[in-house]
């Protein structure tokens, strides 16, 4: 039976990228996003390329709308073995004391439970599959904070801790938990996000660095861990660009 994984946040950046790579190596991709003619397009890439995909228009923070995700992916002809989660995104840069709770709400609904609304939702299907595994895309914001980025770095260490408890309770049943944890990685949507719209204030963060990471590089890392063979576990991959050493580390070459 052809293997089927089930990409969320497919529209664009990580999870668009990751759709391309994951049906070139064989899956037939369920990719699934908010928005529909994104997804359309990208179908359709990949059906040129010679590769199967499946678009499902799905909100991670609806809980009918995961339900009916679980549906289609019940529907597909195939197995169901691979769920990534890339579904998230930052909002603002405010401080802890003049954060915005709407925009902390809507992180932590998008990174964290949009993650557990997913899983649990496919989880069966994993499981009876005997060879299931579940990525979870986090961010180095899980690992450390920083300044203005309370409510992101909050929701990402809440993805991690979910992950690493998955991990636990799954021991001993045919599912691997994968977490990825990218550095800086220059897409077209993320930063304008964080910033409302503001293009100028989201280069800026990539100001002088010549080669920060991009989407492929990150689905080169997803496809990598899901197609070891089903008893190596890749608990947790860290990748930055050369550039960043760290999350407060990065090496600029500005003008003048």
């Amino acid at each position: 039976m052809t293997p089927i994984a089930i990409v969320t946040g497919a529209s664009s950046g990580i999870g668009a990228a990751t759709a391309h790579r994951l049906a070139a190596e064989g899956f037939h991709v369920l990719a699934t996003a908010r928005r529909a003619d994104r997804l359309a397009d990208l179908v359709a890439t990949i059906s040129r390329a010679g590769g199967a995909a499946t678009a499902v228009v799905c909100d991670v923070t609806e809980d009918a709308s995961v339900a009916a995700l679980a549906e289609a992916v019940a529907d597909l002809p195939g197995t169901a073995t691979l769920l990534v989660n890339n579904a998230g995104g930052a909002l603002g840069m405010d401080p802890v004391e003049s954060g915005s709770v709407a925009d902390w709400r809507w992180m932590y609904e998008v990174n964290v439970l949009g993650t557990l609304r997913v899983t649990q939702a496919l989880l069966p299907a994993l499981q009876a599959s005997g060879a299931g595994t579940v990525v979870v895309v986090g961010s180095t914001a899980s690992q450390i904070v920083y300044e203005g980025g309370g409510g992101y770095t909050a929701a990402k260490h809440g993805q991690t801790a979910l992950a690493e408890t998955l991990r636990l309770e799954l021991c001993g049943r045919p599912v691997r938990v994968v977490e990825i944890d990218p550095g800086m990685v220059r897409t077209d949507e993320f930063g304008l996000v964080r910033f409302g719209g503001d293009a100028e204030r989201a280069a800026k963060v990539y100001e002088g660095v010549a080669e920060p990471l991009v989407a492929a590089d990150i689905a080169d890392c997803i496809a990598w861990c899901a197609t070891r063979p089903q008893h190596v576990n890749i608990d947790r991959l860290v990748v930055r660009p050369l550039a960043q050493a760290a999350q407060h580390k990065v090496h600029r070459v500005l003008p003048g």
